[in-house]
């Protein structure tokens, strides 16, 4: 088998049509390509071949995950599943992704401190509930602690600040009876994963039962 044609693509400036006695066999990096000295004429066997096309995979794997992380943070377990649903092979996948943590493109403890630090000061919300948030974008419990505990720390805050506050944009209804607006408040302060004890001394705070009249 023999290289015939090595083609730009009229469409992606950053790849290469490939050419094999007078056939397209596939599109190539250009990075790929000048890596590889491929020139026309190039006598070349299968077995090149298909591990040029391993690389191209990976090297498509990159950009996808790159066009991924641009548009916001993600943890290693959500980018790895995110390419795995763009039909990229489990093994291709864990390569990109174990590539750009080792560069340190990709860090969970840092993107969970920074996906804390984005709730605590847009949606306050309680641990529970930000763990929770952690876990189902891949981070593991410890990390996900870990980036709670210290966020909380920086920030100078705790759990029932953040429930305070959390009540303070809270409204009721007008004419409200007391008791049914104490309801709906324990239940939105426990949709945000605050904790009974914490609700109870933030709605004495905000609502006591005494003196509260809608």
């Amino acid at each position: 088998m023999k290289i015939t044609k090595l083609e730009p693509q009229k469409h992606a400036a950053e790849r290469i049509s490939l050419f094999i006695d007078g056939v397209f066999r596939m599109g190539l990096a250009l990075d790929i390509a000048h890596a590889a000295h491929l020139h026309v004429g190039e006598e070349i066997t299968e077995t090149r071949l298909q591990e040029l096309e391993r690389q191209d995979r990976g090297w498509q794997a990159r950009e996808s995950a790159l066009n991924l992380l641009a548009v916001r943070p993600r943890s290693v377990a959500e980018l790895t599943r995110r390419l795995r649903m763009k039909g990229y092979e489990p093994e291709v996948a864990a390569e990109v992704v174990e590539r750009m943590r080792e560069l340190g493109m990709m860090d969970d403890a840092a993107f969970a401190g920074m996906l804390v630090r984005d709730r605590l000061r847009l949606r306050p919300q309680g641990t529970r509930r930000l763990e929770n948030e952690l876990r189902a974008k891949g981070v593991d419990s410890e990390t996900a602690r870990d980036a709670i505990r210290e966020t909380l720390e920086g920030e100078g805050t705790d759990d029932h600040e953040l429930a305070l506050r959390a009540a303070e944009k809270w409204k009721p209804r007008a004419g409200e009876e007391p008791d049914r607006a104490r309801r709906r408040l324990h239940g939105y302060l426990a949709r945000r994963g605050f904790g009974g004890e914490t609700i109870r001394e933030v709605m004495d705070q905000v609502m006591p039962r005494d003196g509260y009249d809608g």
